[in-house]
């Protein structure tokens, strides 16, 4: 089984700080990370997102994104339901997640929010994608459909203009693979911080810019820092650049299809010495929102 562990190494190495899925448009899809943030946009809210990254790297990271959230009959609180698949080398992992909000109203124009997240991960490993040394290993039975639950929690500050979260999906430590010997894709604990901000740029408000900024922790991993900023021109079009230090650069562009429909894009491009090894990362979403029976209807925004 040692053996084995060197071979796993590899899900490990690819994603050395990554554990959670990573996105580079994250202040769209901010309810996978933040609980808070379910049903903060007044509206029913559905996100789907696809991302392949490291193209044309064996193994590399693909994962797909669902989620709804809904403030619950105009009252305080709000619902989410999250879905997420995440394709890693030999390992096909799903995690299913419900996240509940309560929201308090600080001043006319802005809220304070709480969350609470639970989850389930389903973890499973395909050996036919492995060399192995003791072809029909029964302990490779171990690595099929292995139930892990979890829990964590949000604060969510926001406005119509800007954000500022704090948050922790995952509070429970958990190990994919140990045999005593080793503890191979082991989810870490991943810390979140989360701001921006939206300025007006004109008088009449036809050009928007928000800087953005997201900071990442996980124990063992080097602090990640994702900066942006984003134009939005007459309240359709998003034009933006943003920079994981030490890591990536990414153009990101989007265009509101009409008022209840948002589509989103992003390109990456590594910065590290990976770069000679994959053509970069792509990144595609689609927001459609319900607004029909509720009393607000949210503008156009970034968050």
């Amino acid at each position: 089984m040692k053996k084995l562990a060197l071979l796993l190494l590899f899900c490990s190495a690819a994603v050395f700080a990554q554990q959670d899925a990573q996105y580079t448009q994250y202040m769209h899809n901010t309810i996978n990370i933040n609980p808070a943030y379910a049903g903060s946009r007044g509206v029913v809210s559905v996100f789907g997102l696809y991302r392949t990254q490291w193209v044309g790297l064996d193994g590399a990271p693909e994962t797909s994104t669902l989620s709804v959230n809904t403030p619950l009959n105009n009252s305080r609180l709000g619902l989410g339901f999250s879905l997420v698949n995440d394709k890693i080398g030999p390992t096909n992992e799903n995690d299913f997640s419900v996240d509940l909000s309560y929201s308090i109203q600080t001043s006319a124009e802005a809220k304070l929010s709480f969350g609470i997240k639970g989850s389930g991960n389903l973890f499973n490993l395909d050996p036919n994608k492995l060399r192995m040394e003791n072809e029909g290993d029964p302990q490779f039975a171990n690595f099929r459909n292995k139930f892990t639950p979890n829990i964590g929690a949000g604060v969510y500050y926001h406005s119509d203009k800007g954000y500022v979260g704090l948050s922790v999906p995952n509070f429970i430590q958990t190990n994919r693979y140990d045999d005593n010997d080793y503890a191979i894709y082991k989810e870490q604990i991943n810390y979140y911080l989360i701001a921006g901000y939206v300025f007006n740029l004109d008088h009449y408000e036809m050009i928007k810019f928000k800087p953005a900024a997201m900071v990442k922790m996980v124990e063992g991993s080097p602090l990640q820092v994702d900066v942006s900023g984003n134009f939005m021109f007459n309240d359709k079009f998003v034009l933006g650049v943003s920079y994981r230090w030490s890591a990536a650069l990414s153009a990101m562009a989007g265009f509101q299809i009409k008022k209840s429909m948002y589509i989103g894009y992003a390109y990456d491009r590594e910065t590290t010495k990976l770069n000679n090894y994959n053509s970069g990362s792509h990144e595609i979403f689609l927001r459609f929102e319900f607004m029909k029976g509720y009393n607000r209807i949210t503008s156009p925004r970034f968050f």
